[in-house]
């Protein structure tokens, strides 16, 4: 299977396409505001360097979130328009399971913790994801283990109530894990999941009293 993998969910953009489980090309634009307009520049640098061409993929998989609402929406609204476009499948990733998948199984539970930016945390404890403060952290039944661009916050935090917790290198998503997950879901291994944002708060912009823009003139009226 040739997936390509596209995540820009938070402080690294990146596009990988897989082989069969081995990547074929690689691309990644770490921080800035320019990280989400460097995707599509990307995608066409990580195809051509693999010599094919978008019609050739198998499937497309990408970041759904939690994460920043710019980066989210560039990298759905690219991975849209590519299955568009082809006529191949795309397939949701959430961020806790493209950083799970870069770890070795063991008997932890993951905690994906997510900066964000409002005084609180994105926690997924392996359900779903929801904002919790780094003050009211849930229990931690049995051993756990720490992803995340929070990880470290957090680790922290439960070390402080001796929970048996480890802190993992697995800070940010990576489109190679992206892809792999995606392939897994493709295979029945992991339930459907749509490729539609995962948001946790509401964006912080606000349209202004009606809308954009006045609504539209119709024939006659």
């Amino acid at each position: 299977m040739l997936i390509l993998g596209l995540d820009a969910a938070l402080a690294r953009a990146s596009v990988a396409l897989l082989r069969d489980d081995a990547v074929v090309a690689e691309r990644t634009a770490v921080g800035g505001r320019g990280q989400a307009a460097a995707l599509a520049p990307m995608v066409a640098a990580v195809l051509a360097e693999a010599g094919v061409i978008a019609p050739d993929l198998d499937a497309i998989a990408v970041t759904i979130g939690p994460g920043s609402f710019t980066g989210l929406r560039a990298a759905l609204s690219l991975a849209h328009g590519l299955a568009l476009a082809t006529g191949r499948p795309l397939v949701g990733v959430t961020v806790a399971e493209a950083l799970a998948e870069t770890l070795v199984p063991d008997d932890r539970t993951v905690w994906c913790a997510i900066d964000s930016r409002r005084g609180r945390i994105f926690l997924d404890t392996g359900d779903a994801a929801r904002p919790v403060r780094l003050d009211a952290l849930p229990p931690a039944v049995g051993k756990v283990a720490v992803t995340g661009d929070a990880a470290v916050a957090v680790a922290a935090r439960l070390a402080a109530r001796d929970d048996d917790v480890l802190l993992t290198d697995a800070r940010l998503p990576h489109a190679a894990a992206v892809a792999r997950v995606g392939a897994q879901r493709l295979a029945g291994m992991r339930p459907p999941l749509a490729a539609q944002p995962l948001y946790i708060d509401p964006p912080e912009a606000r349209l202004p009293a009606g809308g954009l823009r006045p609504a539209p003139v119709l024939p006659g009226g």
